[in-house]
């Protein structure tokens, strides 16, 4: 395994998680996976706040996840605080007709696929699914 050259953004990561130590005690204590601390650093960038309060000892005692999942909803709940309804109400009727026309265009292909199957000429007898016939 030696022999395998790594992505330059993963070597990247591993000379972060150096700087910052914290991050590998909280990957062992099941509050992050990698996959998650790698994807927040390749999205964010390694200068972004939430990383320095892992830097080098600097981490208090607090379940992270949680802390996140507050942070979240503070974000969210400022976004409905900003938010104006009249505008929010005209983007739902946009959207609202969006669908409806989608539907439409649904309906259609389905009655076309339905015309089609009835247009099929059809004996007056009621088929027998298990007939065979002689050639």
């Amino acid at each position: 395994m030696a022999g395998k050259k790594l992505h330059p953004s993963v070597e990247q990561f591993k000379a972060f998680v150096k700087e910052h130590p914290i991050l590998i005690k909280l990957v062992r204590d099941d509050e992050y996976t990698w996959q998650e601390l790698y994807e927040d650093w390749y999205l964010l960038g390694e200068d972004d706040p939430k990383w320095t309060q892992y830097k080098n000892g600097s981490q208090t005692k607090t379940s992270h996840k949680k802390d996140d999942d507050k942070n979240w909803v503070q974000q969210l709940t400022g976004v409905f605080k900003k938010m104006d309804a009249n505008q929010m109400q005209h983007h739902i009727n946009n959207l609202s007709q969006a669908i409806g026309a989608i539907q439409g265009v649904l309906t259609q292909f389905q009655g076309n696929n339905q015309e089609n199957t009835n247009t099929q000429p059809q004996n007056d007898a009621p088929r027998n699914p298990f007939s065979f016939r002689k050639d």
